[in-house]
């Protein structure tokens, strides 16, 4: 039985993001970024422990509020028993619809969320009805950190934060945070992940001091150059 119910509602679910896409012109693919053949170009979602982390909210807040509509119906019901039965349906589809449009929009965030890492920047892209792009360049970062809130340490996942030249402590942390901070939701590998960043910003900070060590090195008599200069200067003796 749960798997005709599984499939109508993935057929469901389908429908509502061809419509989007369709109708709101939300992005079918993944962001990219201009890479290099060879470079690093990671791209992925947040894990799927974030969607069971999104869900777990919106399941807390159905119940309280449909409870909340329950107490009212009932207490309508014991004072007027008439107008009660009158508002039952309406009740009951104020209950239900903004339930229903609440799980869709939760699995639509979730699916329209990418990361895409490259060896120059990081791009984040968000939003349903908006779409935002924001991306950072490793070598303008300052800081990297991992936050995790103990429901996030249930589910296993973490948040990281990216933060360029100007960031403060009370810059907003959405889910939408643009400018000096970038926020990396529902990471279920934080370490590997801020690793992988430090790695790129390390990478992008030297490699300017690499190519100015480069140009001031241009010129400069080497070892080779020198057992070159003995061999014709012993060649020369022979033939002397």
């Amino acid at each position: 039985m749960t798997d005709p119910v599984e499939r109508s509602a993935e057929w469901v679910y389908q429908g509502v993001w061809l419509m989007l896409v369709e109708c709101f012109k939300v992005p079918r693919q993944p962001p990219s970024l201009p890479v290099e053949p060879g470079d690093l170009c990671r791209t992925f979602h947040p894990s799927r422990q974030y969607l069971s982390y999104l869900k777990m909210y919106f399941w807390v807040a159905l119940v309280v509020i449909d409870l909340a509509i329950l107490g009212g119906w009932v207490a309508l019901l014991i004072w007027r028993p008439s107008i009660a039965w009158i508002v039952a349906v309406p009740a009951l589809v104020i209950a239900i619809v903004p339930d229903i449009v609440a799980y869709v929009m939760i699995h639509l965030r979730y699916d329209n969320m990418w990361y895409v890492i490259t060896n120059r920047s990081l791009r984040a892209r968000r939003g349903i009805w908006v779409i935002l792009e924001h991306t950072i360049t490793f070598e303008n970062v300052q800081n990297v950190y991992v936050r995790r809130g103990p429901v996030q340490h249930i589910f296993g996942i973490s948040t990281i934060v990216l933060e360029t030249a100007g960031a403060t402590e009370g810059e907003s942390e959405n889910p939408f945070a643009v400018g000096n901070k970038a926020i990396m939701q529902g990471i279920d590998n934080p370490e590997e992940i801020k690793e992988l960043i430090m790695e790129r910003v390390q990478a992008t900070r030297s490699a300017g001091l690499g190519d100015e060590k480069n140009k001031s090195t241009r010129g400069v008599w080497g070892s080779h150059h020198l057992e070159l200069l003995r061999e014709i200067r012993d060649q020369i003796r022979e033939l002397a």
